[in-house]
């Protein structure tokens, strides 16, 4: 999707901005990555500290990971202002993860912590706002930005309770995870597996940290097609479960809500079967979202339907599926994240008024050719009967997308990962794109 180029919210001074909310002991310099281990270090003197007998669970069961990301996007607009119709930067991401175990007893506790460190390798002001750096006032990309999160975890049976820094998964909420970081969110989640066959989760969201940026706000409903106002709220709520009906079937709802602005239900049914060879596969998501309390954002009218058939067979798999929105208003999601429809594609996701989709997909493992790691990937969809604000008649559009990667299976670069990610989109109600990623990924396990 679009990245806004410039901020509204005002800015702190740059070395305010690199301190983290949840702590003042990880200012990262692009110097040395050895301070973003400090954060660790600290917790996990203070866990042992407080519980030294518990030590054995809390450092055996303790991981710690150093993921380096090299990330170049190149998005051309093919009309309007020839000079503003090119975003093109390069970056490096290092992003340290440290999660410890917990400590022994039928109550265990624990800490998991991330740093994050993002640096312009490429980049001016007639070419920023592709979402991989933080943008300053002058519309130029900040020569490195830091982030930081720390999340206090508790564990009983077989029910975590997690606080501070989050990354939710959720039907409701699918946090943006396609630049160098993933958006973020700040409160309190409690996922549960105590009943056989079924998952449960339960939360509240106070806050949210873009991609690109490094101070959290408040969170609102998404800016598609300037159908909504700019309300903002401090609480997002979610309740939810999954249950296993079977060994393949699969039944979900979720119920969540953005304090006096929209709450949403959510319904989902999985099943597959043998069919010859291969192995054929059904999904039906539902949504169903309106106007919530105060309603500060007006009126929220959405219901939407998608579905997918797939078909496996040896390393091929094909899908493909009719995806339709209903009522007076594009489908309902949080500002910046993604949607839990089968029409999430590189740069669209077909959510507009009335819009209604068909979508194909084919996916290809080449370990049978002799090249295992490498996968192909090619989908297209189609979207037509659209209403969208500011424009008259019937909006259209289209997206084709590719992805290449692969994957080293052995040696001393095992794991380094290459990937290609192309797409071209066409619509007849905003300007037409093209686009190109080529991400060089690898991570090391500590």
């Amino acid at each position: 999707m679009n990245t806004p180029r410039h901020r509204t919210t005002p800015r702190r001074s740059r070395l305010a901005r690199a301190l983290p909310t949840l702590s003042t002991t990880t200012f990262l310099s692009t110097t040395t990555l050895l301070s973003i281990a400090t954060p660790l270090a600290g917790t996990c003197t203070l866990m042992l500290a407080l519980s030294a007998p518990a030590q054995a669970d809390f450092l055996a069961d303790s991981t710690a990971s150093l993921e380096l990301k090299n990330y170049f996007i190149t998005r051309d607009y093919l009309e309007g202002d020839t000079e503003d119709n090119k975003r093109e930067e390069w970056a490096q991401g290092f992003l340290f993860r440290a999660d410890s175990g917990f400590t022994e007893g039928p109550v265990g506790f624990g800490v998991d912590t991330i740093s994050m460190l993002g640096v312009k390798l490429d980049s001016s002001p007639a070419r920023s706002g592709t979402g991989l750096l933080e943008i300053d006032d002058d519309g130029r990309a900040e020569d490195n930005y830091t982030k930081f999160g720390a999340t206090a975890k508790i564990r009983a049976g077989d029910s975590v309770l997690r606080y501070g820094y989050l990354e939710p998964r959720l039907p409701s909420l699918r946090p943006n995870a396609s630049r160098l970081f993933t958006q973020s969110f700040r409160g309190t989640q409690i996922t549960s597996t105590d009943i056989d066959g079924l998952e449960l989760t339960a939360g509240q969201l106070n806050r949210t940290r873009q991609r690109d940026e490094t101070d959290y706000e408040p969170m609102a409903l998404t800016r598609k097609s300037s159908a909504y106002g700019k309300a903002t709220s401090t609480r997002f709520q979610f309740v939810g479960g999954e249950y296993h009906l079977g060994k393949r079937a699969r039944l979900g709802y979720h119920y969540a809500q953005l304090e006096d602005i929209y709450r949403q239900h959510y319904v989902g049914l999985s099943d597959g079967i043998n069919l010859g060879a291969g192995r054929l596969g059904a999904d039906l998501r539902y949504f169903d979202a309106s106007e919530q309390g105060a309603a500060e954002a007006g009126e929220v009218d959405n219901r939407a339907v998608s579905t997918r058939l797939r078909y496996r067979l040896g390393g091929h798999s094909w899908s493909g599926g009719y995806q339709s929105q209903f009522g007076t208003t594009p489908f309902t999601y949080l500002s910046g994240t993604n949607v839990y429809l089968f029409s999430q594609y590189q740069i669209s996701n077909f959510t507009e008024t009335d819009e209604r989709v068909w979508h194909v997909r084919y996916d290809y493992e080449f370990s049978r050719f002799g090249f295992p790691g490498l996968t192909f990937m090619a989908r297209y969809a189609m979207g037509d009967q659209a209403s969208v604000n500011g424009f008259d008649g019937e909006a259209r559009e289209w997206e084709r997308d590719v992805d290449i990667e692969y994957i080293v299976q052995g040696g001393m670069l095992e794991g380094l990962s290459l990937r290609w990610r192309n797409a071209a989109r066409r619509a007849n109600f905003t300007r037409d794109v093209n686009e190109n990623r080529v991400l060089l990924g690898y991570t090391l396990k500590l």
